[in-house]
């Protein structure tokens, strides 16, 4: 089976793709993963370390032909608000509760949670059903992540990042 065991970032490379990979934004950090691309093409991604990919990166396959990166649209809440101290407010609490949120200048976009959706509206903020690309914002640490954890109902945290309150 081929291989991609290296990538170029949107760019830095250019011509046609062999074939396109269409990856949610969970799809798109990956290290080792058998694919398909849209025309029909098997490999196996195998990158030495997991890498977030980004739409427009290609995946170079041991042949040296390239595989497109494009990003799918997801089932994502793009948030609205009055002005940017509202926005801001808004973006704090999400922040709070470690959400991957996309900043968009003057919208944010999350993934569909219920719960989520019931708290923006309670805090003024106008919530709208969109299917986009989801790009969140990297993590503080340079990941290209925000680091995951449940947030059960007594909102403890079994790993250390400094002193917080998720009230």
């Amino acid at each position: 089976m081929l291989r991609a065991t290296a990538l170029k970032r949107k760019g830095d490379w250019s011509g046609a793709a062999a074939d396109t990979v269409v990856l949610d934004f969970d799809h798109r950090h990956r290290r080792r993963l058998a694919m398909t691309g849209t025309g029909g093409l098997e490999f196996l991604l195998d990158l030495a370390e997991a890498e977030a990919l980004a739409d427009g990166d290609g995946l170079i396959l041991d042949d040296g032909r390239l595989v497109a990166v494009t990003a799918a649209a997801e089932p994502l809440v793009e948030v609205t608000c009055d002005d940017v101290d509202h926005l801001v407010r808004v973006a704090w609490h999400l922040g709070n509760r470690h959400l991957p949120t996309e900043l968009l200048g003057d919208r944010l976009r999350i993934r569909r949670d219920h719960v989520i959706e019931d708290m923006l509206v309670k805090l003024g903020a106008t919530v709208a059903h969109v299917s986009a690309p989801f790009n969140p914002e990297g993590g503080a640490y340079g990941h290209g992540r925000t680091h995951g954890h449940d947030h059960g109902d007594d909102h403890a945290h079994h790993h250390g990042h400094g002193s917080h309150s998720h009230g």
